[in-house]
């Protein structure tokens, strides 16, 4: 059974996609409806104006509400075809209309508008574990940057918590000349002589950040 919280966590919607997938909009939220089961049913999603999402089924004869699909312990034939029918939109909506929104801080935020705009390369996700994407480059895949979620401690720090960070390609004399265990990190699950790792929590000024990812971006280029 989908978890519509859990489907929907980490990403945020896409105005103008959900407008080309069919939602109306209104005062308060964007909404869309469909048949399931051969008409038997409809299906009506609504996403609120802070990307909030909801989905209800009603029966198109009795207009009620049908919740059946929606009990773990409930089974049988015509009820697990309206539950695939219903979870298969809940995702088709989640990859269509809304894009991941993993990296919350404001320094991650901004590399991310930085690279779209001037590299027109988005952020993708490679693996199930939400917490890591990378940059490539268009003309021969080669990785550029990684973003990842990671325990300060396992920086080195003494701090608790979680930072987002960036690793990216260097020149290994300037990656021994910067990495100093406080700014400056050997590459974080990279090859150290050519990664290295930047925490985006300010410790670093954004502008700088946006130097390495350009000498990162032209290390990628095809030799």
């Amino acid at each position: 059974m989908t978890d519509i919280e859990a489907l929907f966590k980490d990403r945020k919607m896409k105005v103008e996609l959900l407008i080309a997938f069919g939602f109306s909009e209104n005062e308060s939220a964007y909404t869309y409806s469909t048949d399931l089961i051969d008409g038997q049913f409809e299906m009506i999603v609504t996403v609120t104006k802070d990307g909030k999402v909801s989905a209800k089924v009603i029966d198109s004869v009795f207009k009620d509400a049908y919740v059946l699909h929606r009990l773990p312990n409930t089974s049988g034939e015509f009820v697990g075809r309206v539950r695939q029918e219903y979870e298969n939109l809940l995702v088709r909506i989640a990859d269509d209309c809304f894009e991941p929104d993993v990296f919350k801080s404001e320094d991650a935020r901004q590399v991310i508008q930085y690279v779209r705009d001037k590299y027109r390369d988005e952020l993708q996700f490679l693996w199930k574990f939400p917490g890591s994407a990378v940059f490539r480059r268009q003309d021969n895949a080669k990785w550029y940057a990684v973003l990842l979620i990671v325990s300060r401690k396992k920086l080195g720090l003494d701090e608790e918590g979680m930072v987002d960070i960036i690793d990216l390609r260097g020149k290994p004399e300037d990656i021994d000349a910067l990495v100093d265990g406080k700014n400056y990190f050997p590459g974080y699950h990279m090859n150290k002589r050519h990664w290295l790792t930047i925490c985006l929590d300010g410790s670093v000024p954004v502008e700088e950040i946006f130097c390495r990812i350009d000498e990162s971006y032209t290390l990628a280029a095809k030799r």
